[in-house]
């Protein structure tokens, strides 16, 4: 199997550049959380340490009854039962998994958005089935057999309301396509009143055939090094997918799940970090602006920006400021750059200096 080389690799160049400024580089490349791991969480997997077992590959009923408890919550998804969630290690390894873990194969195809997170396309290429970008299910070819959503978008910040998503879901229920929607980004709205899920009722009607959500803390809960994410939704593709992980070993450490539980418990947390993410998006956001970008940021953590040359061409031009940012092309876009918003607030203040600082066209 060939696989394209990972892309983050590619920016040695850019990188090497960046942090030859003057005043450092500033790294705003990788969507990886840099803010403290909450007191109350780091506790918690202290107090699950005593992990002599085999942990679970469904997850422990105190971690699925709390993903129950938070979608009805938090999410407006009412009726799950144990038998609807799963717990996954991280949500990157389900998303590069799932096709192979529905069975699929040559023939097969695997649909994900036009620009999208590079990983459902990886994840179809592994199980040896075919992806296709598209974003109207009247482009959806013969074969299809899975739909990737990602609501708030990564890299875009779109957000799929109830009317897109209803349409999906009865294109996808017309032919026997399973609809997996990754959510991860849902609680960091800046720019929209909510980001729906898929098994929202208003989306279902409460029928959740076929249909996933995938979810991770990694972002809201700053846990990207626990790998602490789940999935939800139709009881038989779950079941399905559960038992191939059986079989793999798939499974999140035992004091991860605890903490994974109480996370999903405690709202504060979340709330505090969302507006330590909103106060570095209004520093970024207009001095990206003023310097000339057109930025797409309607949730999520990332600002999608663009001055109308092609995306390596932005890469080169913000080295030259100290900052890192990604290549559209690494989503599929040739004209924008992807900017985000993890980093320290010294940081951003640092990179929003320079925007500012710089000339139009520098």
């Amino acid at each position: 199997m060939l696989l394209p080389e990972f892309p983050w690799d590619t920016l040695a160049g850019a990188r090497a550049r960046a942090a030859s400024h003057p005043d450092g580089l500033v790294d705003l490349s990788v969507g990886s959380p840099v803010d403290p791991t909450p007191e109350l969480l780091q506790r918690a997997l202290r107090e699950a340490t005593d992990a002599h077992g085999y942990p679970t590959n469904w997850g422990t009923p105190e971690v699925r009854r709390a993903i129950v408890d938070w979608f009805a919550r938090v999410r407006g998804v009412p009726g799950l039962t144990d038998d609807h969630v799963l717990v996954t290690v991280g949500s990157k390894e389900l998303v590069a998994g799932l096709p192979l873990q529905l069975g699929l194969g040559a023939g097969d195809v695997v649909v994900h958005p036009s620009v999208a997170y590079p990983t459902y396309d990886i994840g179809a290429r592994i199980a040896g089935a075919t992806p296709v970008r598209a974003d109207d299910p009247d482009a959806w070819p013969d074969g299809t057999r899975l739909v990737w959503l990602n609501s708030p978008s990564n890299p875009t910040g779109e957000v799929l309301g109830v009317p897109e998503l209803r349409r999906i879901v009865a294109a996808a229920r017309e032919r026997g396509i399973v609809v997996a929607s990754d959510e991860c980004y849902a609680l960091l709205p800046w720019e929209v009143a909510e980001a729906p899920s898929i098994l929202d009722p208003r989306v279902t009607d409460g029928d959740r055939r076929g249909l996933l959500a995938v979810y991770s803390l990694s972002k809201q809960s700053n846990l990207a090094g626990y790998r602490a994410a789940f999935v939800a939704g139709c009881r038989d593709v779950v079941q399905r997918v559960l038992s191939v992980r059986k079989h793999l070993g798939l499974m999140a450490p035992s004091p991860v799940q605890h903490a994974l539980a109480v996370a999903l418990g405690d709202d504060a947390h979340v709330a505090e970090q969302r507006e330590r993410y909103r106060a570095r998006r209004a520093m970024l956001l207009p001095a990206l602006q003023a310097r000339g970008f057109e930025v797409s940021a309607d949730a999520g953590l990332y600002l999608w920006a663009s001055d109308g040359t092609d995306a390596l061409s932005q890469v080169d031009a913000l080295a030259a400021l100290g900052i890192l940012a990604a290549p559209g092309t690494f989503y599929g876009d040739e004209r924008h750059v992807r900017v985000a918003l993890t980093a320290s607030d010294d940081d951003i203040e640092r990179a929003a200096s320079r925007l500012r600082a710089a000339p139009v066209g520098a």
